[in-house]
């Protein structure tokens, strides 16, 4: 089966869901991009994924464009 990741351009459409095993092990997860990323730090993992959003957000946009001939 085939996971398709979203193609929306607006980052609310995103989730980003922490889950804690212990006092340094965090781990966030996208659903929308089928991406997980741990960590040690609450934040830091929240923050990884924000960015990872916002990467495949502007290569969705660097797709839209024209290419140049």
């Amino acid at each position: 089966m085939e996971i398709k990741k979203s193609t929306s351009l607006d980052i609310y459409d995103y989730e980003i869901f922490v889950r804690r095993r212990g006092d340094y092990d965090y781990a966030s997860y996208c659903p929308q991009l089928n991406l997980m990323i741990n960590g040690t730090e609450h934040e830091q993992v929240v923050q990884l994924m924000r960015q990872a959003i916002e990467k495949h957000i502007e290569n969705l946009k660097n797709q839209e464009k024209p290419q140049n001939q």
